[in-house]
């Protein structure tokens, strides 16, 4: 099945037997901030929901025509602290070296809690955890004799 039709049975999902869209209310979660999960498909890589962080149970399917344009859309916001790659271990590695942000995770990988965290550009800089984030709150003194 195209990743396409899947987006739209998935959104048809949440249409009421009338056919009339259900609000996005969360059973049970009426009062505050809560919404049901959210596609939006063929998402412009330039359009706010794209370029914003979004925080929630919301994905955004903004398709591509190579890995060059891939990069260039995952490095194309202000933001950079985690991204992931899927497919086969030397070429998903080869993406990750070419993103611009802080941790990138390979297939599925788990948070390494030993690793250094931190992201580039709005998304901080500077390091938490292992050396790098000791080194952070070091200063360097060279004194030549």
């Amino acid at each position: 099945m195209a990743a396409r039709e899947r987006v739209h049975r998935a959104r048809d999902r949440g249409r009421s037997h009338s056919g009339r869209r259900r609000p996005g209310r969360v059973p049970g979660l009426e009062h505050g901030a809560y919404i049901r999960p959210t596609i939006f498909a063929d998402v412009d890589p330039d359009s706010t929901i794209a370029q914003e962080e979004i925080f929630g149970p919301v994905l955004s399917v903004i398709p591509y025509a190579d890995e060059e344009e891939a990069v260039a859309i995952a490095d194309g916001t202000v933001y950079g602290l985690t991204a992931a790659v899927f497919g086969e271990p030397a070429h998903a590695m080869r993406i990750a070296r070419q993103l611009k942000v802080g941790q990138v995770y390979l297939n599925g990988a788990d948070f390494n809690p030993a690793a250094p965290f931190g992201g580039y550009k709005q998304s901080g800089n500077g390091r938490e955890l292992g050396r790098a984030g000791v080194e952070e709150f070091t200063e360097l003194k060279a004194i030549q004799v």
